[in-house]
């Protein structure tokens, strides 16, 4: 009863959106800067990660960060989205019904777009990953070169958990803050694990932001709370 009372209070009507509150881009941009800022200092910060891999932080980091893998959500949302559709075709269609069908539709949108975007900038940037300085002192970018290696920049798993969390405040906005700073948390273990750089975590969870955001707000308004 609670989560079908969370579910049906989370969307409104595109007349109730108050343009003027747009939280999500703001910290969006936020996060585009910081991760801009951060190309000064990525070698440094990973070879300090690295250096502290060993620390009960980290170590928890590890344990974590597989739940920003794409795959496990993409798939979660598939199911939702077939099992809702099933039901409804052979039951009545409720309320409730609908609005998971949306919400699944709404994440696995977020998730096609914004990987064809990240992905996009992946190939034309080519970054190398973190492995490449530890390994052989090379770091930087190889412009169009087209070589999937070079695809540290931005980070798949920021932008992944970014998306789910923009999802998962329009469902529970009251619970919003907690899965922001969830995603935070999961994104930036992949940079304290030398998995990819600051700057490709943070500019990977705006991507995922603006782009959930956007298709929330495009796609599905009815399902947008006034302050994203």
């Amino acid at each position: 009863m609670v989560f079908t009372a969370a579910i049906l209070a989370g969307g409104q009507s595109p007349e109730k959106r108050n343009p003027d509150r747009a939280m999500l881009l703001a910290l969006a941009i936020l996060f585009l800067i910081a991760g801009l800022l951060f190309f000064r200092i990525d070698r440094h910060s990973a070879h300090w990660c690295r250096e502290h891999l060993d620390r009960p932080l980290f170590q928890f980091a590890l344990r974590v960060t597989d739940w920003a893998k794409g795959m496990p959500w993409i798939i979660a949302a598939l199911v939702a989205w077939l099992t809702v559709q099933l039901l409804i075709t052979f039951n009545r269609e409720t309320p409730l019904l609908r609005q998971i069908s949306e919400y699944s539709l709404a994440l696995l949108s977020s998730f096609i777009v914004a990987s064809v975007i990240l992905h996009s900038i992946k190939i034309f940037l080519g970054r190398r990953r973190p492995r490449d300085e530890f390994q052989h002192g090379l770091y930087g970018f190889r412009y169009f070169t087209w070589q999937l290696q070079y695809d540290s920049f931005p980070s798949g798993h920021a932008m992944t958990i970014f998306c789910v969390a923009v999802v998962a405040s329009a469902i529970w906005p009251v619970l919003a803050p907690l899965w922001l700073i969830l995603a935070t948390w999961l994104a930036l273990t992949r940079a304290m694990l030398t998995a990819h750089f600051f700057s490709d975590v943070l500019v990977g969870a705006a991507i995922g932001l603006i782009i959930s955001r956007e298709t929330l707000l495009l796609g599905f308004p009815q399902l947008t709370p006034p302050w994203f």
